[in-house]
């Protein structure tokens, strides 16, 4: 039989807890209750005299009774989840979800059950309402990926016709067309190129905002990257006047970059130093910091420079200093948040120094190879042999642009996926392989991509082109044996560039 002792005691231990317990003989029948208890079931103990817990319907319909008498029959603890009884489900408002924990107590080895039951309806719903969330986040991610990969495709192919195509109108008409229609045609290239820098910042931005650009690290020459960068903008500098100088330490500095990375860093800085400068030069040096294992680049220009209260907010993006600068100047705005973002996902820094009126130098760190850091070493010879370059391209348009871009310096063998044929490898008398791959036949291409690269005795470039613009993608063929990934759309330097890097020294 209870006694008083017991009662006070369970009263101490249980009254102000702030989740519903009772207490029970073995019969079932409830001898104690906490405030909380009454407050969620509403019932007070002396309205619980004839209910027992072994005799609730609700609770042998579930089960519960059996768990119950586990504990009685000698289990240290069990747990019920979703508990609920008849006393519960005679209430008029929504069953809370409970997990009730069972145990035993003993007063004077008479064994008493303790129910503890905790209300976790808000911390499920709360879970629910985050795993809604994180699917609708999911999705979003999703659809946005699709977006910018179908807008990616859609935007750059028809791009590549144009830009590849005016271009070879400039060259080709440069003496056949009044001065008029010379200002039409730059116009359209200039206004072309323009469009397809924006797109093209706007989907990086995007891509390395939503933590999707996956770096392919190796060792490479900072040297030869810089010297590749820089023919970009010997146009616009010879526009202006401006004279590109460099500065180099080293005949050769080896670092493990990404080198697309360390490409988009330095051509939005030296790209920026000529846009705002209108007299002097750019310079770029590089030095290395060998007890830190750093290579160091300073993109320095004599131009307008940048006030001390805008450089708390120069790497905002789509920001740029005033309206006036604005107007005067095109670009987005995305140019140095870009070059920020690329060169810290090489684990590397961007600093700037700036004096309004006077110019500005751009200093950013990139991690040096241990085993090579650099080296002095001759130069690379070009390659030998015969200027002829087999390509596999399914529609024949890109073919023709490549075709005309290399008129000059090689001869072009076109093969649709379905025509070429493995053996075509074994001919000697080819110096690249190019191949145009459509998203279409993307599986397809890397599969030939392998076979070329496997059954290849000569180890020739692999050029590969496409409008797929995403890192995992690209990674694929360069995984597949492909040496350059060329982006539509692309000019004739960009092509040229391309295979020029190829050649193997």
């Amino acid at each position: 039989m209870v006694t008083t002792d017991f009662i006070k005691y369970v009263s101490l231990m249980y009254n102000k807890v702030r989740f519903p317990v009772q207490v029970m003989e073995q019969s079932g029948k409830i001898v104690y209750v906490n405030e909380a208890f009454t407050i969620l079931w509403g019932y007070h103990l002396d309205e619980l005299t004839e209910y027992s817990i072994f005799n609730d319907s609700v609770l042998r319909e579930n089960n519960a009774v059996e768990k119950i008498m586990e504990v009685l029959n000698g289990k240290t603890y069990t747990a019920i989840d979703y508990y609920e009884d008849s006393l519960l489900r005679s209430r008029d408002y929504a069953i809370p979800i409970l997990r009730t924990n069972i145990f035993i107590i003993k007063d004077e080895d008479e064994p008493y059950i303790v129910m503890y039951h905790e209300d976790q309806t808000e911390m499920l719903l709360t879970e629910e309402e985050v795993k809604k969330a994180r699917d609708a986040s999911y999705e979003s991610e999703r659809l946005k990926n699709t977006f910018l990969n179908v807008l990616s495709h859609e935007l750059r192919t028809p791009l590549n016709i144009i830009l590849g195509y005016s271009s070879l109108i400039k060259e080709n008409l440069a003496d056949k067309i009044g001065a008029e229609d010379k200002i039409y045609l730059d116009n359209l290239h200039s206004g072309s190129e323009r469009l397809f820098k924006s797109i093209t910042q706007m989907l990086e931005f995007a891509q390395i905002e939503a933590g999707n650009y996956n770096l392919n690290t190796e060792t490479t020459d900072l040297i030869s990257i810089i010297q590749n960068c820089l023919p970009e903008h010997h146009k616009q500098a010879a526009e202006k006047n401006l004279e590109i100088k460099t500065n180099f330490s080293h005949k050769k500095i080896y670092v493990d970059v990404d080198v697309q990375c360390v490409e988009n860093a330095l051509n939005s800085l030296i790209s920026n130093a000529v846009k705002f400068t209108h007299q002097g030069y750019v310079e770029v040096e590089v030095n290395i910091l060998q007890e830190k294992g750093l290579a160091i680049c300073k993109v320095r220009d004599t131009g307008i420079g940048i006030s001390t209260k805008y450089l708390d907010h120069l790497y905002q993006p789509f920001s740029q200093e005033d309206l006036n600068v604005g107007r005067n100047y095109e670009g987005n705005g995305l140019g140095l948040a870009l070059a920020k973002r690329y060169v810290e996902k090489l684990g590397g820094s961007l600093l700037v120094d700036s004096i309004k009126g006077v110019g500005s130098t751009f200093t950013f760190t990139l991690p040096l190879n241990q085993s090579k850091a650099f080296l002095t070493v001759n130069d690379k010879e070009e390659l030998r042999g015969a200027n002829k370059i087999l390509m596999i391209d399914n529609s024949g348009e890109t073919f023709e642009l490549v075709k005309a871009f290399l008129k000059n310096s090689f001869t072009l063998s076109n093969y649709s996926i379905r025509e070429f044929k493995l053996e075509f490898v074994q001919d000697s008398t080819f110096s690249h392989f190019i191949f145009d791959v459509d998203k279409n036949y993307w599986q397809q291409g890397i599969f030939i991509c392998k076979d070329i690269k496997r059954h290849d005795p000569f180890k020739r470039p692999i050029i590969i082109i496409s409008s797929e613009y995403i890192e995992d993608k690209i990674k694929e063929f360069y995984q597949a044996g492909a040496t350059k990934f060329l982006v539509k759309p692309f000019g004739k330097s960009d092509l040229t560039k391309i295979i020029n890097e190829t050649v193997d020294s």
